[in-house]
C-alpha cells in the first residue's frame, strides 16, 4: 500500500535525506521516499500504516527538525 504525506515546514536537503533514511529503517516499512522540492514522503507498505507506526513515523521527522509536521495528503 501506498501513503503520501506532506512534511510542512522541510526546509533543506539535507532534513530530506535524514528522514528518509531513518523512515526506511523502521519495521513494516517497504520503501520510502522523500522529495524536498515538492515536501512529500511516500512510503510503501503491506498493509495499511497502523497508528503505532504513524507515531515512530512522526517521533523521526521530529527528531529531525521540530519545525516539520506530517499531514496526510
Amino acid at each position: 500500500m501506498k501513503k503520501t504525506y506532506i512534511l510542512d515546514g522541510l526546509c533543506c536537503a539535507h532534513c530530506a535525506a535524514e528522514i528518509e533514511n531513518n523512515v526506511k529503517k523502521m519495521e513494516g516499512v517497504d520503501s520510502a521516499a522523500v522529495s524536498f522540492l515538492t515536501t512529500k514522503l511516500v512510503i510503501e507498505t503491506a498493509e495499511e500504516p497502523s497508528e503505532d507506526m504513524m507515531k515512530k513515523l512522526k517521533k523521526i521527522v521530529k527528531k529531525v527538525d521540530s519545525d516539520i509536521t506530517v499531514k496526510e495528503a
